[in-house]
């Protein structure tokens, strides 16, 4: 998992934040545990599908944390798309 630069640590704090962010956007219900995971995920689903097509994003927290929060975004309609 490419964590841009950042270390673990910085990654599960910014992936929080992200995840809360993602969380309140959507109005989903979740804990803090699975705002974290989203947040992380999140960011490395999305420098992942972004890196394929040729775009780089760039290291750094406010990065990490734009990527991680629109990742989480989406993961958290694919989950919802999926319970349907």
């Amino acid at each position: 998992m490419d964590l841009n630069g950042m270390g673990l640590l910085g990654a599960i704090i910014v992936g929080g934040i992200a995840g809360w962010l993602a969380e309140q956007f959507m109005k989903s219900n979740m804990g803090l545990f699975m705002n974290i995971i989203l947040g992380i995920i999140g960011a490395a689903f999305l420098n992942f599908l972004l890196s394929i097509l040729g775009i780089y994003t760039g290291t750094g927290v406010l990065i990490y944390l734009i990527v991680g929060f629109i990742g989480a975004c989406l993961l958290i309609a694919i989950a919802r798309a999926i319970r349907r």
